[in-house]
């Protein structure tokens, strides 16, 4: 039976993680975050074919749980993983670009040329190492979540069945880590952004069915 895994990544927030570096910072979601989060809750509605998640998995950061809340309703619980809080920017969080180059000249130029490179460590933060290999224990957490309730027939009253799609909702380095680990591919993930991944079954490999969904941004 295709099983369904979908990634949301959270809304704007207070202090504007559009152009600000929040990682371990606990912003909450703004006004405008939260209207993002009801809009990808009623394109998912729309488009899943379910009005109901199997599974729901958020990051312990506010603004990933009050998403979470607000696209499922009052659907069943929100399952924390502590693995898929945002990675720690050290000096750079909650700066701007621009912040930081004015700010810490040789530090932006260092991250500039090698933020991608696995030994690259933020300053006074967390390198992409350790955050990778969080994520990474963070993603077996998940699928044990995810494979841990046998597939059910549909359910009555229009209830949640394990039948339903699983959903994440985390921030931009850790689903595009859970992306490329599951499936080889990088996407953008704007905020607010929406991301499903399939497989046939457990023992089958997950592959990308509909990647950096906006549509439900517009306007």
């Amino acid at each position: 039976m295709t099983r369904t895994l979908v990634l949301v990544r959270h809304g704007e927030t207070v202090g504007s993680s559009s152009v600000r570096y929040y990682g371990r910072t606990d912003v909450e979601l703004s006004d405008l975050g939260r209207s993002q989060m009801r809009a990808a809750s009623r394109w998912l509605r729309t488009h899943l074919g379910s009005s109901h998640f199997a599974t729901v998995i958020a990051s312990p950061l506010r603004r990933a749980l009050e998403g979470a809340s607000i696209i499922v309703g009052a659907d069943g619980p929100v399952f924390e993983i502590e693995e898929f809080v945002e990675v720690d920017f050290g000096r750079f969080e909650g700066l701007t670009a621009e912040e930081i180059r004015e700010h810490y000249p040789a530090d932006f130029e260092r991250w500039n040329r090698d933020r991608l490179n696995p030994a690259f460590t933020y300053p006074e933060g967390e390198s992409r190492a350790d955050f990778t290999k969080r994520v990474e224990r963070g993603i077996q957490r998940m699928l044990e979540l995810i494979d841990s309730t046998v597939p059910l027939a549909p359910a009555a009253h229009d209830a949640p069945s394990a039948n339903d799609p699983a959903l994440v909702v985390a921030h931009r380095g850790v689903i595009r880590i859970v992306a490329n680990r599951l499936t080889g591919i990088e996407p953008q993930i704007e905020l607010g952004s929406i991301h499903i991944l399939q497989r046939a079954n457990s023992a089958s490999p997950w592959r990308a069915k509909s990647i950096d969904i906006v549509e439900h941004l517009a306007g």
